[in-house]
């Protein structure tokens, strides 16, 4: 088990160094106010462009300034992104009711677990309708009984207009649910080679998510591809991780899922 790990990490560590090499390449792009200025950065005897401007009397450049970007409004206006405020309104007014309070999150809470808050498209007869109202829609995932609901909120008057529910549809995962799903496996014993790598790479022991950099994506289940433990994949909401070392090496963690819904861990056959 350890030499494998050892070859996982090798293989993330040489990808790791790929990255920087790339990283070098795309820092090595002129910045702004340097192109055309002489390669040297010198000009005529040892002087800079801006120095030698000074001694022929031009005017010294002053530094860039960055300025403040400007205060964002309570409200948008057409097809504005939703502001901050209005993004925390529609959440609230969408979590109303009775049907949504009973529902769970990806960590057993009340309430269902929250995907996002996104600007609806309008309605086709609004189209040309520069008055035409904002809509947001609202979208919640409830691990109750794994079902996905949309609600649809006017902006103008605060009322849900349409609330839509799936099965089987699987949206991309939030960060609480990866942040669970790294809880779970670093928890099950399926986890030991993600921790072996951990402290290879660091010298400590992991014991928080809080540790990794964390992305990942929905799994489904494929046919004879996955143990019948992991085969409602894609009913329940699954996850492989892809967890990075923070200021260090990606471990390889992809032949195992994390089952969100049952809140179980598995190994891909291989």
């Amino acid at each position: 088990m350890r030499e494998i790990v050892h070859r996982h990490l090798g293989k993330v560590v040489a990808g790791a160094a790929m990255a920087v090499v790339g990283t070098a390449v795309a820092a090595a792009i002129t910045l702004p106010g340097t192109a055309g200025a002489d390669e040297t950065g010198a000009g005529k005897g040892g002087q800079s462009a801006g120095q030698a401007a000074a001694g022929q009397g031009g005017a010294t450049v002053a530094p860039g300034v960055v300025a403040p970007a400007p205060a964002e409004g309570a409200k948008g206006t057409g097809r504005d992104p939703l502001t901050d405020d209005e993004t925390k309104r529609v959440e609230r007014i969408a979590l109303g009711g009775q049907s949504l309070a009973s529902g769970e999150n990806v960590t057993g809470g009340r309430g269902p677990q929250r995907i996002g808050v996104d600007l609806a498209e309008p309605e086709t007869a609004e189209l040309d309708d520069p008055d035409a109202p904002r809509r947001a829609d609202v979208t919640f995932y409830d691990y109750r009984d794994d079902t996905l609901v949309t609600r649809t909120v006017n902006l103008e008057t605060g009322k849900v207009e349409r609330t839509g529910t799936q099965h089987g549809v699987q949206p991309p995962l939030s960060r609480d649910e990866q942040t669970e799903a790294a809880r779970l496996l670093i928890a099950d014993p399926a986890g030991a080679g993600l921790k072996a790598d951990y402290k290879d790479a660091t010298g400590q022991e992991l014991t928080s998510p809080d540790q990794l950099l964390i992305t990942g994506m929905v799994y489904r289940a494929t046919p004879g591809a996955q143990p019948a433990v992991l085969d409602k994949c894609g009913e329940h909401r699954c996850v492989r991780l892809f967890p990075k070392v923070k200021n260090g090496p990606w471990i390889d963690a992809r032949s195992l899922v994390i089952d969100l819904s049952a809140r179980k861990v598995a190994s891909l056959a291989r």
